[in-house]
């Protein structure tokens, strides 16, 4: 015959064994995220600021090469146009800005902000090589003749302007000249 424990002695065998502590093991670890994010988020707002500058200056960039090839392809339209050097300086500023000189564009720059300069070149291409033939005013950007090859006319443009930096940051100017160039042949 079998004999029945009581309710409270069969639960004690039944009942897992106490569980020892884990910070009795390994030590305290409350608060051990906090100290390691204190040390790592200066880093990554740095990095984040420095990912933020060359954004800016890229985005500088980008605007001022457009502006230059806007400012080629107003030259570029015609002879009279491509010696227009003030066309092509407000064609370029405009592009930059998207306002009209001494005014802020759509964009947040400053209308008149870049440095434009303009120049035109003649010569005979033969094969993809342009010989200079030395062109400066409209009565002889046609005149010429090649005897081997046709008669180019190209304007260029050069736009330059300032990236200012949010920040200074040591070893690294806080101002950097961007300038780009853009050269198109004349319709």
């Amino acid at each position: 015959m079998r004999i029945l424990k009581s309710k409270t002695q069969r639960d004690k065998t039944l009942a897992p064994k106490a569980a020892i502590p884990r910070a009795a093991i390994c030590g305290s670890q409350s608060g051990q995220a906090l100290v390691e994010t204190a040390f790592l988020l200066p880093m990554l707002l740095l990095l984040l600021l420095g990912v933020i500058e060359i954004g800016r200056y890229a985005y500088i960039a980008i605007l001022i090469g457009n502006a230059a090839h806007a400012g080629a392809f107003f030259g570029a339209q015609s002879h009279a146009q491509s010696i227009d050097t003030t066309g092509i300086a407000n064609a370029a500023d405009y592009d930059f800005a998207g306002a009209t000189s001494g005014t802020t564009g759509t964009n947040g720059q400053a209308a008149g902000a870049l440095t434009i300069t303009s120049n035109v070149s003649c010569g005979c291409d033969s094969g993809g090589t342009t010989t200079s033939a030395g062109c400066t005013t409209l009565t002889n950007l046609t005149a010429g003749t090649c005897t081997t090859g046709n008669w180019v006319v190209v304007v260029n443009v050069t736009a330059s302007g300032t990236f200012n930096a949010l920040f200074n940051y040591p070893g690294i100017p806080s101002s950097i000249t961007v300038s780009r160039t853009a050269s198109l042949p004349v319709e």
